[in-house]
């Protein structure tokens, strides 16, 4: 995670504490059976379906589990029926969260979130508080060994706003309805992406130089990483390399 103001960086995975492969299935199972049940069970005609299986295989999980994930979003197997919910909220120095959950019990989730946000130094917010920071936009991630000059045609084509080189990889942002479209046709270039996604991407950052503070703010993100019913964690925190290097230590 670098400290620069790209979607990359506002968006915080734990990279100290690796998770159990159970938990990172059971998370992106439950955004197999969503994308199913809201858009039907055939990949060719539902683009987030498409895109939720690729996660899942990206992440290992076993063909026959998400086969049977899909028949629950689709109702051919009965199972728990999650529905998405987001909570708005700050952290230490004014920095904006916004928490993505797919929960089976809204009063159960928006409780222990709202005790993650106030245990951690946050505070929880009414709902449109924060968002109006973000947008909603789609984000592929391509390996950096791929040309610029063929890569910047391809997405000039395809309809996407910008690419940004981040050291190790590519990233190309789009409209969020142009998600498929772009990853497709990068695909049928021969440019395979590493990930495509959804991504809330802040409009203006916060930029964090105490120390004591970026500490609040990692740590409450964590928390809320951590939390099985939370699929995706945006924040606006801009970061610099020397005081996440001394907080990671």
């Amino acid at each position: 995670m670098s400290g620069h103001s790209k979607w990359a960086t506002t968006k915080h995975r734990k990279a100290a504490i690796d998770k159990t492969r159970a938990k990172v299935f059971a998370k992106v199972l439950r955004q197999v059976e969503v994308a199913a049940r809201e858009g039907g069970g055939d990949q060719s005609s539902n683009a987030s379906l498409r895109t939720m299986f690729d996660k899942a295989r990206a992440a290992s999980v076993p063909m026959d589990t998400i086969e049977r994930a899909i028949k629950r979003g689709t109702g051919e197997l009965e199972g728990a029926r999650y529905e998405p919910i987001s909570y708005e909220g700050y952290a230490a120095a004014g920095v904006a969260i916004i928490v993505e959950c797919l929960t089976d019990n809204r009063n159960r989730t928006g409780s222990e979130v709202r005790s993650l946000f106030s245990r951690n130094g946050g505070s929880m917010a009414e709902p449109g508080a924060v968002s109006w920071q973000f947008e909603r936009k789609g984000v592929v991630t391509l390996s950096r060994s791929l040309d610029e000059d063929s890569l910047t045609e391809v997405i000039v084509e395809a309809g996407a706003e910008d690419l940004t080189d981040e050291g190790e990889r590519w990233t190309v942002t789009c409209a969020g309805s142009d998600l498929a479209v772009v990853r497709d046709t990068l695909d049928a270039a021969g440019m395979s992406s590493e990930s495509a996604e959804l991504a809330m991407v802040p409009t203006t950052t916060v930029s964090v130089t105490e120390e004591g503070e970026a500490r609040k703010i990692l740590r409450l993100l964590e928390a809320l990483d951590d939390h099985d019913d939370v699929q995706n964690v945006w924040s606006n925190f801009d970061i610099p390399d020397e005081i996440l290097a001394a907080v990671s230590e």
